[in-house]
């Protein structure tokens, strides 16, 4: 699993004209992408980083400060450019597996205690945020 953490100062997500998620105040949000060989296990692994991961303000996590997340399914992390000017999808896992993954990403994260928003899998979705920092992290698992 790979995901793209920024630390945000509110971020939300938007589809046909609807916000579907959105966190106020400091967070985080991750784009999430799945690969073939990831697994239930992995999305844990990925749940408990963010959870844990110290790179609010003053060095803190979002389970030191009950900081919530926007997660983001995002295929498209597992694009490959190196050949030619279009991307390859091949890396990226089909949608339901990816789906499946993405939700127990989230679903872990909630058992941890985080207050965690979603896009919509699948759909034509409007991310917004306020980078604070800016602060980008780029995670694999």
């Amino acid at each position: 699993m790979r995901a793209v953490v920024q630390r945000v100062d509110g971020a939300s997500v938007v589809v046909d004209g609807e916000t579907v998620g959105e966190i106020l105040g400091p967070g985080l949000c991750a784009l999430v992408g799945v690969t073939h060989d990831d697994t239930p296990e992995k999305a844990a692994q990925l749940a408990r980083k963010l959870w844990s991961l110290r790179i609010l303000e003053g060095e803190k996590s979002c389970s030191d400060l009950g900081a919530p997340l926007l997660v983001v399914s995002q295929f498209t992390l597992y694009g490959d450019a190196r050949k030619g000017r279009r991307p390859t999808w091949n890396a990226a896992a089909p949608g339901p597996v990816a789906e499946s993954l993405v939700d127990e990403v989230v679903a872990r994260l909630r058992e941890l205690g985080a207050e965690v928003a979603t896009g919509r899998f699948g759909a034509s979705m409007k991310v917004s945020l306020t980078n604070d920092g800016p602060f980008t992290v780029l995670l694999e698992i």
